[in-house]
C-alpha cells in the first residue's frame, strides 16, 4: 500500500490545486480579500505569505483543501449583512465575499468545479494532440459460443459502429461504453457487408479482474475485437480536431458519470465499484506503473469526477452554495440562518453517510471484509 502513497498524493495535490485555484482566480478577479490557500486539512507542514497577504500551504491531510476569504467567520453570513456593515469599515468592506453581487458569488463558487473540466479538457487536447488518438475500427474476431453476443445476434466480421448510440471510433471505445452502460440490455449497431443493423445484447454480469488486477464485476457480452484489415489507425490530431475530441470526453465521461450514479440510486448499476481515497491510493499506484501518459490520464477522469461531484446541490459542496444562491435569485434574499443550517445538518449527514459507504467499499476491495 505504502507504493501507491507518492503518486496519491501527486495526483490529487495537483487536482486539489487546480480545483481551489479555480476559486482564487474568480476570488482576486473580482476583489475578495483570500486570507488562505491550503492543499490538505490539519496541522501545516510549510507554507509563505505572499504579498497581498494570502498564506499559502501544504497541510497532513491530503483530501482536499480549500481557499478562506477575508472575514469569512460562517457560511450563513450572507444572511445577517447588517451586522457585517457595522463590523467593517469601507475599505474592507469592499474585500468581502458576502457582500460582493450575486453573480461574482456564482463565478467564485463556480470556479472550482470549472478549473477541473479544464485540467481536464488540456490533459486531453495534450495527449491527442503530442501522442495521438486511436481511430482503430472495431471489428468481432470472434463471437463466443452461446454468448450474449451470439444471442443477440452478432457475428464474427461485424463492424461495431456504435453502442448505445456512442459512435464507435476505436477499439477501446468498445470497452468503455460496455462497461458504463446501466441499462439491461446494450444497443449495437453493426455494419454487415453493405447492411447497417441495430441489435440488443443482454450482457452478463461476471465478478472478473479489470488490467490492473483489481476485482471488479464486469459486464460481459462474449466477444473478441480485432483491428480493420489488421492496420492499426493511431493519429495525431490538429488543434481543432484535438480540441473537438477532448470536449467530447470530458462531455461524455460527466453525462456517463451521472447516469451511472442514477442507475445506483434505482438499484440498476453496481454500488460496489463506488470507491473513495483508499480505491483511488492504490489504482493511481497502480496505473502510474504503467508509465506518465496513463497516470496523466487518470488524473483527467479524477479531475472531471471532483468537478462533477462538487456541482451536486449537497450543502457543504459547491453545489450546496449554487443551490442557495438559486434560492437567492428566486427570492430576492438570501435563506434565514436557520433554514441553513437545517441544509448543511442534511448535507453533513449525506456526506459521512457517502464516506463510510465508499470506505467501506475499499477495505472490502482490499479483502478486509468479505
Amino acid at each position: 500500500m505504502f507504493d501507491f502513497i507518492i503518486p496519491f498524493v501527486i495526483l490529487i495535490l495537483v487536482v486539489v490545486f487546480i480545483h481551489e485555484y479555480g476559486h482564487y482566480y474568480f476570488a482576486k478577479k473580482y476583489g475578495v480579500g483570500v486570507t488562505d490557500f491550503s492543499i490538505g486539512f490539519g496541522q501545516e507542514i510549510f507554507g509563505w505569505n505572499d504579498k497581498s497577504g494570502t498564506r499559502w500551504k501544504i497541510c497532513w491531510i491530503p483530501l482536499g483543501g480549500y481557499v478562506k476569504f477575508f472575514g469569512d467567520r460562517n457560511v450563513f453570513s450572507q444572511a445577517d449583512q447588517e451586522k457585517i456593515l457595522q463590523k467593517y469599515n469601507e475599505e474592507d468592506r469592499k474585500k468581502l465575499f458576502v457582500l460582493k453581487p450575486l453573480y461574482q458569488r456564482v463565478l467564485i463558487v463556480f470556479g472550482g468545479p470549472l478549473a477541473n473540466f479544464l485540467l481536464a479538457l488540456v490533459i486531453f487536447f495534450s495527449i491527442y494532440t503530442f501522442v495521438g488518438k486511436d481511430f482503430t475500427p472495431a471489428v468481432i474476431n470472434e463471437v463466443q459460443k452461446n454468448s450474449p453476443a451470439m444471442v443477440g445476434g452478432l457475428k464474427q466480421d461485424d463492424i461495431i459502429i456504435e453502442i448505445d448510440g456512442n459512435k464507435v471510433e476505436s477499439i477501446m471505445d468498445v470497452s468503455k461504453y460496455i462497461t458504463m452502460s446501466t441499462a439491461d440490455f446494450i444497443d449495437f449497431k453493426v455494419k454487415r457487408s453493405y447492411d447497417e443493423l441495430l441489435l440488443k445484447i443482454k450482457p452478463n454480469l461476471v465478478l472478473s479482474e479489470d488490467n490492473l488486477g483489481n476485482k471488479i464485476n464486469k459486464r460481459i457480452v462474449g466477444i473478441k475485437l480485432g483491428a480493420y484489415n489488421n492496420e492499426i489507425n493511431h493519429v495525431k490530431l490538429g488543434p481543432a480536431k484535438a480540441i473537438y475530441h477532448a470536449a467530447h470526453e470530458v462531455y461524455y465521461v460527466s453525462i456517463s458519470s451521472l447516469k451511472y450514479l442514477g442507475g445506483m440510486i434505482v438499484g440498476k448499476a453496481d454500488s460496489s465499484q463506488l470507491g473513495g481515497p483508499i480505491r483511488i491510493a492504490k489504482i493511481s499506484g497502480q496505473v502510474a506503473e504503467f508509465g506518465v501518459l496513463a497516470f496523466i490520464s487518470m488524473m483527467a477522469y479524477i479531475s472531471i469526477s471532483l468537478g462533477l461531484v462538487n456541482l451536486f446541490p449537497i450543502p457543504m459542496l459547491d453545489g450546496g452554495h449554487l443551490m442557495f444562491y438559486a434560492f437567492e435569485k428566486v427570492l430576492g434574499r438570501p435563506l434565514s440562518q436557520k433554514t441553513q443550517e437545517s441544509f448543511f445538518r442534511i448535507g453533513l449527514i449525506l456526506l459521512i453517510s457517502l464516506m463510510f459507504f465508499t470506505t467501506f467499499n475499499d477495505l472490502k476491495d482490499l479483502g478486509l471484509f468479505k
